[in-house]
């Protein structure tokens, strides 16, 4: 599954056992929709988990627009006044970075295997197209 979004707020890295190192961030998803002559705008936000490297939190900034791949979740709970809650999580397999922050807004970034970071420019879009075999 694909999901864009805005970042809420700056990732943290949080330790969960000896060695583990998970990287948690929520993103903000916007949609509008007509109902008559009104123009309705909605907010679900996603709670998101990284868990293959904890370097990429410091690229997770509140406002940046990020594309997640991975598979959906629900954590279901019971808030103090015994009211049935529930949150949208997503655990995280792949990260593209867009634009915001210190960088242009032609930088991408991609994380797909948590050790290489792929930068892909509008200068460096030129270099690729002239080694296209066609």
């Amino acid at each position: 599954m694909e999901i864009t979004g805005r970042l809420t707020a700056d990732a943290v890295v949080r330790k969960v056992k000896e060695d583990k190192k998970v990287v948690g961030f929520t993103l903000a998803l916007n949609d509008s929709y007509r109902s008559g002559d009104e123009r309705k705008e909605i907010t679900t936000y996603i709670e998101c988990s990284y868990w293959r490297n904890e370097g990429i939190a410091e690229y997770l900034k509140k406002g940046g627009l990020v594309q997640v791949y991975g598979r959906i979740g629900v954590n279901a709970y019971l808030s103090g006044n015994n009211e049935a809650k529930a949150t949208l999580t997503f655990h995280v397999s792949e990260i593209k970075l867009f634009g915001g922050g210190s960088q242009t807004a032609s930088n991408t970034k991609k994380v797909d295997t948590g050790k290489a970071v792929q930068e892909t420019t509008k200068d460096s879009i030129g270099d690729i197209e002239d080694e296209l075999p066609f």
